[in-house]
């Protein structure tokens, strides 16, 4: 099994749990509350697990610029991206939000030929429809009822699979280390909301419930899976890797199913079949390759 194959696989798995755990998360927390405990979890979890490891010493090599590129490189996709994914699952379903949130794997592919100048070929069109045509039957029950809430977090998701979409063609202009990358992405999103929540004071308080929660969400949510996604990219091609996320909507509604008894309607599963056969043309080899 090739690497790329067996990160995007933990990734997968892991990001199947978010929406669950982030909507739980979200009853008593504020999106930015959500997003400043988990940070500092993935931030102290890839800070020991660098000094473990000794990747730590690299940092020495790292020059003001290599900062600002990195800092610039994961706004997107750390402090962006789950703000703008927080603020829409806390408007609308967890299924239905972590389904529109699933445009990110497909705008990767768009970055991935608007920033990193891959080819776009009749199969990579097809797939990019498909996939899109998926999400709209997905949601297009509660967004044709004009719903403000649902109608403004969908737009939230969006803005967060744009955000993310860009992260991933980002991360391939660089070769810094993915877990010291991680590692500043999240240190820098935990001072960026710790700073909004002194300013707005939204000061809170959180239960041993919830912190194991924020743990779980912060350690393995964002930093395993984060990290695990990062390598993926970096050992496979990133439109074929980024269409592989969409399996996780199958395995996600399962959990929202069994532990928030979200109900699986039958247009969500005709939408996933839409998105699969996109990933099954988008997967498939020509003669030449």
């Amino acid at each position: 099994m090739k690497k790329s194959y067996m990160f995007a696989g933990i990734s997968i798995f892991i990001w199947s749990t978010i929406a669950t755990i982030a909507k739980l998360l979200l009853g008593t927390l504020s999106n930015f509350q959500v997003l400043f405990v988990s940070c500092f979890f993935a931030f102290m979890f890839l800070l020991i697990v660098n000094i473990i490891t000794g990747d730590i010493k690299k940092l020495r090599g790292y020059r003001f610029k290599d900062f600002i590129i990195t800092t610039f490189v994961g706004l997107p996709g750390t402090f962006l991206y789950q703000m703008f994914y927080y603020a829409g699952t806390a408007r609308m379903p967890a299924s239905q939000a972590f389904i529109v949130n699933y445009l990110w794997p497909i705008m990767g592919v768009v970055f991935a030929i608007i920033i990193l100048r891959e080819k776009l070929n009749l199969r990579k069109v097809i797939a990019i429809i498909m996939s899109f045509l998926g999400v709209v039957i997905v949601t297009c029950r509660d967004l044709a009822h004009f719903d403000k809430a649902i109608i403004t977090g969908a737009l939230f998701c969006v803005l967060g699979a744009i955000s993310y979409g860009a992260f991933t063609a980002l991360t391939q202009l660089t070769n810094y280390d993915k877990k010291i990358s991680s590692m500043i992405y999240y240190f820098n999103t935990f001072l960026l909301t710790g700073i909004w929540i002194l300013i707005t004071k939204d000061y809170f308080t959180i239960n041993l419930l919830s912190t194991i929660g924020l743990a779980y969400n912060g350690i393995f949510c964002l930093a395993v899976g984060t990290t695990c996604w990062a390598l993926a990219l970096e050992n496979g091609k990133t439109a074929k890797i980024a269409n592989l996320a969409y399996i996780t909507p199958f395995l996600s509604l399962i959990w929202t199913a069994i532990f928030l008894k979200d109900k699986i309607r039958p247009e969500m599963i005709l939408g996933l079949i839409v998105i699969v056969l996109g990933i099954l043309i988008q997967l498939k080899k020509d003669k030449k390759e």
